[in-house]
């Protein structure tokens, strides 16, 4: 497995494996990376004939006072787990490679973006489509994943390749939980022993909420109610959204009559993290 650090390295060894005929799959991070990125790589390693992983602390997605410059970085346990997942290349390149001086182009999206994330992180998905939008030209795979605990940006990502007529698959792949149930993320490891144990309420929350969809509940009010007071039960938590939305445009929904996403975003101390179930009709 190689590390490049310029689109001119990924480009080169790109155009080397389609003269082959090779497939290529894309995992695209922050890096960090945990089970829930290996998830991403293995299913493009089954699916494709060489997987590309880039690993970029995005700064453009980062608001003001959030943790740019405090986001988890370990690259050489990065790429541990990228050779263990048997990906090809990892692409890391430095913030001036990705935005070279006068760099003045963006991508935003409306609707999708205005409910859930996109109401407490303003910039957050703009910075998203930008950066994903110059790694596909970069990369130009024929697959794509990304991982369903962000579900909001996988339809925004979803929406944008349709919009914007980009020729790749995207693929979702399942949540992947501690044994506890907590959904794995890399500020996982902001959280010190007492907030880790009380950071399961998420996942206690969303498995009540999933127990009243799956028992015939369908008014959005009353499962977003049962769900804040399991939230509110416990003291470390606090409660940036809980919310019912369709599953295609992220819009507030009333009442359940067809696919709907059901999320939340909780502060456990001073650490955001977010979790969700699907619901299909």
């Amino acid at each position: 497995m190689k590390i490049v650090r310029t689109v001119i390295e990924v480009r080169e060894q790109v155009k080397k494996w389609r003269e082959q005929g090779l497939s290529v799959g894309f995992v695209p991070t922050m890096g960090y990376l945990h089970e829930g990125h290996k998830s991403l790589i293995l299913k493009s390693v089954e699916q494709n004939d060489r997987t590309v992983v880039s690993i970029f602390v995005n700064p453009t997605q980062f608001g003001e006072n959030e943790d740019l410059s405090t986001y988890p970085r370990d690259l050489d346990s990065d790429a541990a787990l990228c050779t263990d997942a048997k990906a090809d290349l990892i692409f890391h390149p430095e913030p001036e490679q990705m935005y070279p001086q006068g760099f003045c182009t963006g991508v935003n999206m409306s609707v999708l973006t205005q409910e859930l994330c996109g109401k407490s992180r303003p910039v957050h998905f703009g910075g998203v489509c930008t950066v994903v939008s110059k790694l596909f030209n970069i990369v130009k795979p024929d697959r794509a994943y990304f991982g369903e605990k962000d579900a909001q940006q996988l339809a925004i990502i979803r929406r944008m390749v349709e919009d914007l007529n980009f020729d790749i698959e995207i693929v979702g792949c399942p949540i992947v939980r501690e044994s506890d149930g907590l959904a794995k993320s890399s500020r996982n490891t902001y959280l010190n022993t007492e907030e880790r144990k009380a950071a399961v309420i998420l996942s206690k929350s969303i498995a009540l909420g999933k127990e009243l969809v799956q028992n015939g509940e369908r008014d959005a009010q009353t499962i977003i109610k049962a769900m804040t007071e399991k939230i509110s039960s416990e003291p470390l938590a606090r409660i940036d959204y809980v919310e019912v939305v369709d599953a295609l445009t992220m819009q507030k929904v009333q009442k359940i009559e067809k696919s709907v996403l059901v999320a939340i975003a909780v502060f456990i101390g001073k650490t955001r993290l977010i979790d969700n179930f699907s619901f299909n009709i």
